[in-house]
């Protein structure tokens, strides 16, 4: 099966919990080293959200891919999250989130477990995930990443994202602090070379451009206009 990106799910959670022992990978969900697979598992109902303000989204190859590089290789399998044996799991993700409607802006971050780096599936992400925030109405899409990072800078640029300047001692990590390139994507930007993921046939379908956008869960419910006119 080839690779795909999909919404993530409570099962993912064995993935998360792994990947948080790495220090690289845990300053992605915050610096936070999740206890158990319950833990880990709240963190993807919590902050792994998946609608019109912010867009994770797991992308799932087929272990032989992350083993040994064969583009395409493997058989069915299930879609497990372990960290081990055969079918398809979750090797990373691309988070877009931030999403600001009015401007239409939002922020990308990504990442994959070191297995499955190297295989161009960073890009390829990206490349899907942009492709389905400018389906949204979004028109800007930045992110960035430590100026100590070349292969982050690489994954950004062959996406399509431009760097466009460099914000000095942004970050901070222990005792030590990081100068931070941005990158940009503008839906009126030449499309990349990179081919984007393939979505998972259970994936939600691209969103219909002349279709309302979901309310944000965490925000006010909408005003009822005979408030207005009570002088509420």
């Amino acid at each position: 099966m080839p690779a795909s990106v999909r919404p993530w799910r409570p099962s993912d959670a064995p993935v998360l919990l792994a990947a948080s022992a790495d220090p690289e990978l845990a300053r992605q969900f915050g610096g936070v080293r999740f206890d158990d697979v319950a833990a880990a598992e709240a963190f993807i109902g919590a902050t792994y959200r998946f609608d019109g303000y912010a867009r994770y989204w797991a992308i799932v190859a087929d272990v032989v891919d992350v083993a040994d590089g064969r583009a395409g290789a493997g058989g069915a399998g299930s879609d497990g999250a372990g960290s081990g044996g055969a079918g398809v799991r979750v090797v990373g993700c691309v988070g877009v989130t931030a999403i600001e409607h009015t401007h239409g802006n939002a922020w990308v971050s990504y990442w994959l477990t070191p297995g499955a780096r190297g295989r161009g599936l960073a890009t390829r992400a990206l490349a899907a995930a942009a492709e389905d925030a400018f389906a949204l109405g979004l028109h800007r899409l930045e992110l960035g990443h430590r100026t100590n990072n070349p292969a982050s800078c690489a994954v950004a640029t062959r996406a399509g994202f431009r760097a466009e300047g460099v914000e000095r001692e942004k970050l901070r990590y222990g005792d030590d602090r990081f100068d931070v390139e941005t990158h940009a994507r503008l839906t009126t930007d030449p499309t990349p070379d990179a081919v984007p993921l393939p979505r998972d046939p259970a994936s939600p379908p691209p969103r219909d451009p002349a279709s309302p956008l979901p309310r944000d869960p965490a925000s006010p419910p909408p005003r009822d206009p005979a408030d207005a006119r009570r002088g509420a």
